[in-house]
């Protein structure tokens, strides 16, 4: 007798099927260039006229990039600590905006718009665009220059920063860190465009009816955000959070990424940083399992 398939395993089905030409691609045009890069990682690469000469060279690409390279450690941890930080600030932001534009109001679409913008602006096209446009770049340094030195936000930046005391300067820290944060506010809003579109998407699925339930009970607008919104939402936070730990590590000024191309383009040393691209790859790999797996611990399931 045929068993008959679920819900769940037509969603699965579905979900395999819409990603099979990614594994295919990936099988067909990924996995060789990955054996070469990590077969450069672990050998001396000579370039001759026959072509690229590998001599095994065991783990040494590895350990000068941890021992005797003096950045590589410092970008690394630097970045790492950046993305913490940008992701969380990225996600809040998100939510939130997506809270705003699932309300009812006029011009709810000219805003979504809008807010979409980010995902177009932030594309590769325009980031490099912006990137290489001798005119944007000095339109961007008269405004720094042209601006306000004693602005609002630094004088109250300098009065926090002065006024704070805590054990170790902890509190410090803290303040630089959330300054640091609405610095690069910029950034952070067209890092959200696919972010909001996900939580949106999110949040219309939530039945009118639960909230209809709660507020006859007595329930408040705060208590209704924390007991039906977020719980609702949380099977997405992993999804957005993975798009952005890639998205941040991917990004066009990313210190790491143009030490990388430095290395293999300019100096020509493949090996290194072929190491280096792997070193890279496995943090981002550990920092994305890791995260997920903690994050999937306050997800809410339902059926």
């Amino acid at each position: 007798m045929k068993k008959k398939v679920g819900l769940m395993g037509r969603r699965a089905l579905y979900g395999y099927l819409f990603i099979l030409p990614f594994i295919l691609g990936f099988i067909f045009f990924m996995i060789k260039p990955l054996g070469q890069s990590l077969r450069m990682a672990l050998s001396d690469v000579v370039i001759s006229n026959q072509g690229f000469q590998l001599n095994w060279n065991s783990f040494a690409n590895f350990k000068k990039a941890f021992l005797i390279d003096a950045e590589f450690n410092r970008m690394l941890l630097e970045s790492i600590s950046q993305m913490i930080f940008r992701s969380l600030a990225t996600i809040v932001f998100s939510f939130f905006v997506a809270l705003l534009l699932n309300q009812k109001f006029k011009g709810r679409t000219l805003a979504r718009s809008i807010f979409f913008l980010a995902v177009i602006l932030s594309s590769g096209v325009l980031v490099g665009l912006e990137s290489n446009n001798a005119l944007m770049a000095e339109i961007k340094k008269l405004i720094e220059e042209s601006g306000n030195v004693n602005s609002v936000t630094e004088v109250l930046e300098e009065i926090l920063l002065s006024g704070s005391t805590g054990v170790g300067g902890i509190s410090s820290k803290v303040f630089e860190k959330v300054f640091e944060i609405i610095d690069s506010i910029y950034d952070v809003a067209m890092a959200s465009g696919i972010q909001i579109i996900i939580f949106l998407s999110g949040l219309q699925t939530i039945q009118p009816g639960l909230y209809e339930a709660a507020y006859m009970e007595g329930c408040t607008k705060w208590e209704t955000l924390w007991k039906i919104t977020v719980p609702m939402v949380s099977p997405l936070i992993p999804v957005c959070w993975i798009y952005t730990i890639i998205d941040f590590f991917m990004k066009s000024d990313n210190q790491i990424m143009d030490k990388i191309n430095t290395q293999m383009t300019e100096l020509l040393n493949y090996g290194f940083s072929s190491a280096m691209a792997w070193i890279y790859f496995v943090v981002c790999m550990a920092l994305i399992g890791l995260s997920s797996l903690i994050i999937s611990k306050v997800v809410y399931n339902y059926d």
